[in-house]
């Protein structure tokens, strides 16, 4: 696993099989799958959250798929 800051309340975490799961606070809310899919958060959190995924994102921000909070965790605690 290599943990990355990518700034104020913003982790990166790229996992051994190739997940890459992206943190805002301490809460995952992103990821970009070993498949080359990029998913987010279908919860609404708070106004800088949404800017960190979107900023995270970058040019997938509209085409990334939204998945259950749920799904965030589960691959968060099996990090």
């Amino acid at each position: 696993m290599k943990l990355k800051n990518l700034g104020a309340n913003k982790t990166q975490l790229t996992m051994a099989e190739g997940t890459v799961i992206f943190f805002s606070y301490q809460t995952p809310v992103a990821a970009l799958l070993p498949s080359g899919r990029y998913v987010r958060t279908a919860k609404k959190w708070s106004v800088t959250t949404s800017k960190h995924i979107n900023q995270w994102l970058g040019p997938f921000k509209d085409s990334a798929e939204q998945e259950p909070q749920e799904f965030f965790d589960n691959i968060a605690a099996n990090a």
